[in-house]
């Protein structure tokens, strides 16, 4: 029997996680995490087992909300070598992110820096939309600044996390609110190398042409009303996918 995704995280790993931040600081208190998480997780499912780890790391490591996003740090570990791994390789690092996306709001710089480096080894998708919610102007920037950036898993964020419907989460329209850096922000990517950053952004546009079919078409006019290299027209397909489906 296949194991389910849901599975990894099992007592087993509410262990392995214990070693890891006992061995991060003094301050946790390993007995009391282990207490209230052995053996409680087996009925429930993905969703409910990653909030009731992120509910135990609350409770089990003191100090204010930076403090415990320094204790993270220091566990997170190597980047990932290649664009793969979010899953595979990074997937323990999901209850430190619910976490994050529970409390980024308390402390926006620390959120920002910490979440930076949590996508080089997960993903910080979902805990970049709390900031986005509250803080639209200034959480735009930070996109635009991490779609320049050196590793192809921040450049991904930046398109990943504005999606209006990313899987798994909550409808966020701030591409709609905030038009202007959204566009600015795809037109970062529109030539980006990376297969992995285009899937993103072509997704992007997909979600946006069901939204907002006008301004989707906008961007792929302006887009297209100059050469486009090889990265821009698969972008424009595997974004405009919707528009074939609803054709056929």
């Amino acid at each position: 029997m296949t194991k389910k995704f849901k599975d990894y995280y099992d007592d087993a790993y509410v262990r392995m996680l214990a070693e890891k931040l006992s061995a991060a600081t003094p301050d946790f208190r390993e007995e009391a995490f282990l207490r209230a998480l052995t053996g409680q997780l087996d009925d429930l499912a993905f969703s409910g087992r990653i909030d009731r780890i992120a509910l135990a790391l609350d409770e089990s490591l003191p100090g204010a909300y930076a403090e415990k996003l320094a204790v993270f740090a220091a566990i997170l570990g190597e980047p990932l070598a290649t664009e793969a791994g979010m899953f595979t390789e990074g997937w323990w690092l999901w209850p430190i992110a619910r976490h994050v996306e529970h409390h980024a709001t308390e402390d926006f710089a620390a959120s920002v820096a910490f979440i930076h480096e949590l996508t080089r080894r997960h993903t910080g998708e979902f805990a970049v939309r709390p900031l986005l919610k509250a803080k639209p102007e200034a959480m735009m920037q930070v996109m635009l600044t991490w779609s320049r950036d050196v590793d192809a898993h921040v450049r991904r964020l930046a398109s990943e996390g504005v999606r209006i419907r990313l899987p798994w989460a909550k409808r966020l329209t701030v591409a709609l609110e905030r038009f202007e850096e959204f566009c600015a922000l795809l037109t970062n990517l529109k030539d980006d190398p990376s297969r992995f950053v285009q899937k993103s952004v072509g997704n992007n546009l997909n979600d946006l042409f069901k939204e907002a079919p006008d301004k989707a078409a906008a961007i792929v006019r302006d887009w297209e009303a100059k050469p486009c290299s090889k990265a821009t027209q698969w972008i424009i397909r595997h974004g405009s996918r919707s528009l074939k489906s609803k054709a056929s």
